[in-house]
C-alpha cells in the first residue's frame, strides 16, 4: 500500500471519529442544559442512533450496489453537515428528536463505510488495519479534550465542529482511492440481518452469548447517554478530558488481549468484563468528586476493561465459532443486535429512569440510576456463568 493511500485513510478514520465523538457523550448535556429535555427526550436522542444502525445495513447494502463507496461517504457526510446545521438552529426537544434521526441515518453508514473503504485498498488487513482504526481512537481522545478544554460540553459548539470536519471529510472522501461497487443483483435481505449466522443458535453457549451480548449493551448505553450528566452532578471538572481516558484505557487494554486470551480463555474473559461493568457502575453511584473522586477515576478508566474483554472478546469468540462461510454475516447479526436493538432498548429503558428519578428541580438521584444497570450487568454475569459451558477458545490466529 502506497504511503499516501495509507496517510488518506488515516485521516479519512481520524475525521469520521472527530465528528461523532464531538457530540456524542456530550448531546445529553447539552439537551439537558440549552433544550430543557426530560430524561425519556434525551433517551429518545440516543435511541434515535440504534434506529439508524438497524437500518443502516439496508442503505449501505443498495447504495454498494450502485455508487462507489468514496462517493457514498463524501455525499452522507454532506449532507449530515447540513442536517446538523439545522439541529444546531433548534430550540425543542421534541423536533429535535427528529432531525438528530436524519442526521444519524446520514451518519451511521459511514460508521461501515470506512472500514470496507480501508480493508479495499490494503494489503494486509490484519497488519495495516489496526494503525488505521486507532486513528479513530486517537480522535475521540483529542475531540473530547478540546470540547473539554474549551468548556463547551453543554454548548451548540459541539455540533458546530461537527459541522466543519463532517465538511472537510465529504470533500476528503472524493479524493479517496476509487472504490467501486463489489455486489451484484437484487438486495438480500436474508444476508443483510445475517440469516445463515441464524445455524450458530444451535450451540447453547453461543445463544447466552448472544443474550448477553444484547442485554450488557442496556448498561452500555446508560454510560454513553448518562455518564457525563452524572460526573458534572457529582462535583467533578472538566468531565470530557478525564472522561477521554476511557478511551486510552480501551488501547492499553486491547493490546493485553492476546496475553488475558492464553491466561484466561473465552469464558472467564468475557466473564471479567461483565464483573466490571457491575463494579463501574456502583463506582459510578457511590463516587462524589469531594470525598471519593477515585471511584469516579476508577469507573471511567474501567471502560478499557468493560469494552476489550467483552465486545472485543466477543468479536473474536463470533469469529471462531462462525467459521469463513459465515463469518461476515455473524459478526453483521452481532452488530445489529448489540448496536441497534440492545442499546435501543438501553436508550429508552436509561430516559424512563433518569425521568422517574428526576424531582420537580430537576434534580436526579444519580445513585438510583446506576443501581438499574447494575443490577442489570449483576443479572447476565449470573446468567452467563451457569449456562455459558464454554472452556476455552482461543483467537483464530493462535
Amino acid at each position: 500500500m502506497k504511503s499516501s493511500v495509507r496517510i488518506q485513510l488515516m485521516l479519512m478514520m481520524f475525521l469520521q471519529f472527530f465528528t461523532w465523538g464531538s457530540w456524542y457523550g456530550q448531546m445529553s448535556v447539552y439537551l439537558g442544559k440549552q433544550l430543557n429535555a426530560t430524561g425519556d427526550q434525551i433517551g429518545n436522542a440516543y435511541l434515535a442512533f440504534s434506529i439508524a444502525m438497524i437500518i443502516s445495513p439496508f442503505i449501505g447494502a443498495v447504495a454498494d450496489r450502485y455508487f462507489a463507496a468514496q462517493k457514498v461517504l463524501g455525499a452522507l457526510n454532506m449532507l449530515g453537515a447540513g442536517l446538523l446545521f439545522v439541529l444546531s438552529q433548534i430550540n425543542d426537544a421534541g423536533t429535535f428528536f427528529w432531525v438528530i434521526l436524519a442526521y444519524c441515518l446520514c451518519f451511521a453508514p459511514c460508521i461501515a463505510l470506512t472500514t470496507s473503504i480501508s480493508m479495499r485498498h490494503i494489503a494486509s488487513p490484519e497488519k495495516d488495519f489496526p494503525t488505521i482504526r486507532v486513528m479513530g481512537t486517537i480522535a475521540w481522545i483529542a475531540v473530547t479534550n478540546l470540547v473539554g478544554f474549551l468548556n463547551v460540553g453543554d454548548q451548540v459548539t459541539i455540533f458546530q465542529i461537527s459541522i466543519v470536519t463532517s465538511i472537510i471529510l465529504g470533500l476528503l472522501a472524493f479524493t479517496l482511492p476509487n472504490t467501486p461497487p463489489r455486489a451484484t443483483g437484487p438486495v438480500n435481505i436474508g444476508q443483510i440481518i445475517g440469516a445463515d449466522a441464524f445455524s450458530l443458535f444451535k450451540d447453547r453457549s453461543f445463544v447466552i452469548f448472544f443474550i448477553a451480548s444484547v442485554a450488557i449493551c442496556i448498561p452500555l448505553s446508560f454510560y454513553y447517554a448518562f455518564a457525563n450528566p452524572s460526573l458534572r452532578a457529582s462535583g467533578m471538572e472538566f468531565v470530557e478530558n478525564k472522561m477521554s481516558l476511557g478511551q486510552v484505557s480501551e488501547v492499553v487494554f486491547m493490546l493485553l488481549i492476546p496475553l488475558a486470551f492464553s491466561r484466561l480463555g473465552v469464558k472467564w474473559m468475557l466473564a471479567v468484563g461483565l464483573i466490571s461493568w457491575i463494579v463501574r457502575f456502583l463506582f459510578f453511584g457511590y463516587g462524589d468528586a469531594d470525598t471519593s473522586e477515585w471511584m469516579l477515576y476508577a469507573a471511567i478508566l474501567l471502560h478499557g476493561v468493560c469494552f476489550d474483554f467483552f465486545f472485543v472478546t466477543g468479536q473474536i469468540y463470533t469469529d471462531t465459532k462462525a467459521g469463513d462461510r459465515i463469518k461476515s454475516q455473524a459478526q453483521g447479526l452481532i452488530t445489529l443486535a448489540t448496536y441497534g436493538l440492545g442499546m435501543g432498548i438501553g436508550s429508552w429503558i436509561g430516559g424512563k429512569v433518569v425521568a422517574a428519578n428526576t424531582n420537580a428541580e430537576n434534580i436526579t438521584n444519580w445513585l438510583s440510576v446506576w443501581m438499574v444497570p447494575a443490577g442489570i450487568a449483576a443479572g447476565v454475569l449470573v446468567l452467563f456463568l451457569i449456562f455459558f459451558s464454554e472452556k476455552s477458545t482461543k483467537p483464530a490466529t493462535a
